[in-house]
């Protein structure tokens, strides 16, 4: 499966979810056969289609069987690209599934997630998933002598530090996703999901300010200078400013902050929502703009507008401008963010150089 970027065909693969539903079927076929299981299918949960799945490992008793698969992300830059997912099945007296988690698999230990507190970070779909490839396997068997199913991700603790997990209380390993079954290269939706639920976990945390930051750097800076503030108030929004904003307007919160650096607060003031370089550029004409406005002599104005880059032209700046030039780009940004939220709350926009020294601060309220 591809999709066209760029006049360049990219693969698709498939989400931790189908690997561990994949991994979960082949063990149950050897548990029950006391067969080598080399391949297996399963159905995707959004439009019914089969797809197949290569085993990596097969081992198996008369009461235990474990199969993993390795994850193919196709051509998504996915921390989890490579990573062996397993399933671990045994009988159990009761009738019926229980899924669990075992090593490198993350547990929930914070509310607002779609799983509860104490639970294996196993999505729902996922766990359908999971449960329909397991009673296809075992046909009505289960109804009688049921079985325990533990997805396991032998370096999912490792996997885990590259992603957001800790952040929305998931620990010891990364989560088990996956709405399709298919992750699309490149695709917004793993992101955009990430910013919802930390919103969420943050709400349900008691939050009433956020503070949207466009990168760990950027949050790094934040979380110094707004020390009283939880851990969790902390969200990295990327490129994702407006859609961001939109969610935030949907949760009962009183502050935002937008913290970044001149290339995004910029791109804001002139209100381009998403900030990725290739649905966005800096206009250097617009700073220099913002600049005449702030009194900088013509002649300052005239050398602005050589910029390269953002940073270019904040260096440029002379000590006696920057400042107010700063402030006024925030002040900007800061009426944009407010409309984008219909004024829900008040927002706060700071822009910081590369060091963390903040030079320009501005809000905006209802």
């Amino acid at each position: 499966m591809t999709r066209r970027q760029e006049g360049k065909a990219l693969r698709s693969g498939y989400t931790t979810g189908a690997c561990a539903a994949a991994a979960a079927k082949a063990a149950v076929l050897a548990l029950l056969n006391q067969k080598l299981v080399e391949s297996v299918d399963i159905s995707l949960p959004h439009n019914g289609d089969r797809v197949s799945f290569r085993l990596e490992k097969c081992t198996f008793s008369g009461r235990q069987a474990t199969c993993s698969v390795i994850k193919d992300a196709g051509d998504d830059p996915d921390v989890t690209h490579g990573a062996e997912i397993c399933a671990s099945v045994s009988w159990k007296r009761e009738p019926g599934i229980d899924i669990g988690g075992g090593e490198g698999v993350g547990v929930v230990t914070r509310p607002g997630l779609e799983i509860p507190e104490g639970m294996a970070a196993i999505n729902p779909v996922p766990r359908l998933m999971i449960a329909g490839s397991v009673q296809e396997a075992a046909g009505n068997r289960i109804d009688t002598e049921g079985i325990r199913v533990t997805i396991s991700v032998p370096k999912g603790e490792a996997l885990a530090r590259k992603t957001l997990n800790s952040r929305l209380g998931i620990v010891g390993g990364i989560s088990i996703l996956g709405t399709t079954g298919i992750v699309i290269p490149y695709s917004k939706e793993a992101y955009t999901t990430c910013i919802s639920q930390a919103l969420d976990v943050a709400v349900a945390g008691g939050c009433r300010e956020v503070v949207l930051t466009t990168g760990r750097r950027s949050e790094k800076f934040a979380q110094k200078e707004l020390p009283t503030l939880a851990e969790a108030c902390f969200i990295q929004m990327g490129d994702f400013i407006g859609y961001s904003l939109e969610e935030c307007a949907k949760r009962p919160l009183a502050k935002v902050t937008v913290w970044g650096m001149v290339g995004k607060m910029s791109k804001l003031a002139a209100g381009n929502l998403y900030t990725n370089v290739s649905d966005s550029r800096v206009d250097i004409d617009f700073l220099a703009e913002v600049a005449a406005g702030c009194g900088m002599p013509d002649e300052t104005v005239k050398a602005l507008r050589g910029a390269i880059t953002a940073n270019h032209f904040r260096r440029m700046l002379s000590p006696e401008h920057a400042r107010e030039f700063g402030d006024e780009l925030c002040r900007m940004a800061a009426r944009n963010s407010l409309k984008k939220t219909g004024g829900r709350f008040e927002i706060d926009c700071l822009m910081t150089d590369t060091d963390g020294i903040v030079i320009g601060r501005a809000d905006a309220r209802p």
